[in-house]
Parts: structure tokens; C-alpha cells; sequence
């Protein structure tokens, strides 16, 4: 049998820390930024961790299983 391939959407989109949590970018911070408070944008930046209730699906995607 073949090995599983890991899902490259998500290869691109999510990282893996070191202790095993998921962290992902911050959507809503392509455009109509003019409308966004300062502080707003700025916490854009910051990577955030993944719901509790996605994990495992997205780690399936990255573990190709």
C-alpha cells in the first residue's frame, strides 16, 4: 500500500509547535483595512492556536492519515 500524502493546503496553512499544538494565521486581513483599528490590525500579526475541535482534523491532514 502506498504512503499517505499530507494535505498541502494545510502543509502551508498551519504549524506544529514543539509540544504539539496547532497554530494558524488570523483571517479577515487581506483588505478594507482603513475600516480595522490600529489595535485591530496589529493582533492580525500574532499567530493563534487552532479550536480544540478542529485539531484533530487538521492533524490528520498534516500527518497524512
Amino acid at each position: 500500500m502506498p504512503k499517505m500524502k499530507t494535505g498541502k493546503g494545510a502543509k502551508k496553512r498551519f504549524k506544529v509547535t514543539g509540544t504539539g499544538k496547532l497554530l494558524r494565521r488570523h483571517g479577515m486581513r487581506s483588505h478594507n483595512l482603513e475600516k480595522k483599528s490600529s489595535k485591530r490590525r496589529r493582533g492580525f500579526r500574532k499567530l493563534d492556536g487552532v479550536a480544540e475541535s478542529d485539531a484533530k482534523s487538521v492533524k490528520k491532514l498534516l500527518r497524512g492519515g
